[in-house]
């Protein structure tokens, strides 16, 4: 059994690397002067939040003109497979890399590597530890975690119990909003913030996270999800265990799983990113640094609160249903 698992991470390892072998292959086809751009994303689709901003990076790569590859493991938990295409993708020399860094500390010598090969790098998302990108196009997570602080904090009884379900420990978007969730939750007299739990970005993990949790903490009083699995998982089992209103739910990012919290009263408000605006924004960035422009070195795109009261109108549908090419 071991055997066979060694077996199929090895060719999940592989199928990556060959597509970018690949994307060489066909850039050699290319036009002389044609700018290659690389962008190493964290999950290729594991989450809708992925799937827009990829359209977006798609999207600014047909107006500007630009090859673009997009690599990147199959789930933001595999830190080691997004080091490695990225290891070979400064390999391929390209005209610059655009980086949402799966680890804010173990993407650095990869950052550092890109920096020696003369490469632009723009990040994405998230961040790495140090001065390595020459800009940064991301949600302002800090700010974006006041904000969910705040939503759920109104909500709360004066003397209040707290969790926290994040995704994957070590990227800068969980350090960041979870650092502003809890200056938030700190201001606040009386509330208990009870533990970080991090589901790998995983909805199943979530749900089992949350679903011990609050079997082990009837007494707890609310839970704020990071991101959207981390979300979805911690409002199915609230769900499940019959506590819808109970306990309160705040969390990140839009679907249609979350869609149907939101009418549920499930989960009682969402911090939505542009992740679109993100993805063209990187693109676009990355040419105009090829072109010897000098850009921004922090370009924040906003963030939203959705709740049941304000989701059907017209801009935040625009929100909760971006449109994705099949």
């Amino acid at each position: 059994m071991k055997s066979y698992l060694r077996m199929r991470y090895m060719v999940l390892l592989l199928i990556p690397l060959l597509f970018l072998g690949y994307v060489v292959y066909q850039w050699s086809k290319e036009e002389p002067g044609t700018k290659k751009i690389i962008v190493g994303v964290k999950a290729l689709d594991e989450n809708e939040f992925w799937r827009v901003l990829i359209e977006g990076v798609n999207t600014a790569s047909r107006e500007f003109g630009v090859d673009v590859s997009v690599v990147g493991p199959s789930q933001e938990i595999e830190v080691d497979l997004q080091i490695q295409l990225l290891e070979e993708a400064v390999k391929q020399k390209p005209d610059a890399i655009v980086l949402a860094a799966g680890d804010y500390n173990r993407l650095v010598p990869v950052a550092e590597s890109i920096r020696k090969a003369g490469i632009p790098l723009i990040m994405i998302d998230s961040a790495v530890n140090g001065d390595y990108a020459q800009s940064l196009i991301a949600t302002d997570n800090v700010k974006a975690g006041q904000k969910a602080g705040k939503e759920l904090s109104s909500r709360l009884p004066e003397h209040a119990k707290v969790a926290i379900i994040s995704f994957v420990q070590g990227t800068s978007t969980q350090i960041e909003r979870e650092q502003g969730v809890r200056s938030i939750l700190k201001q606040r007299g009386g509330t208990e913030i009870v533990g970080t739990y991090y589901s790998e970005g995983k909805e199943e993990r979530a749900y089992e996270i949350t679903k011990k949790l609050l079997l082990e903490r009837p007494d707890l009083n609310g839970i704020v999800g990071l991101n959207e699995p981390s979300t979805v998982g911690a409002g199915r089992a609230i769900r499940e265990l019959g506590l819808v209103g109970k306990v309160k739910l705040v969390g990140f990012d839009s679907s249609v799983k979350e869609v149907k919290l939101l009418e549920e009263g499930v989960l009682q408000s969402t911090i939505v990113q542009k992740p679109f605006n993100i993805g063209y924004l990187g693109i676009k960035t990355a040419v105009s640094i090829i072109e010897g422009d000098k850009m921004p070195r922090h370009i924040y795109t906003d963030s939203v609160i959705i709740n049941k009261d304000n989701m059907y109108t017209e801009e935040n549908q625009k929100l909760l249903f971006p449109f994705v090419e099949e």
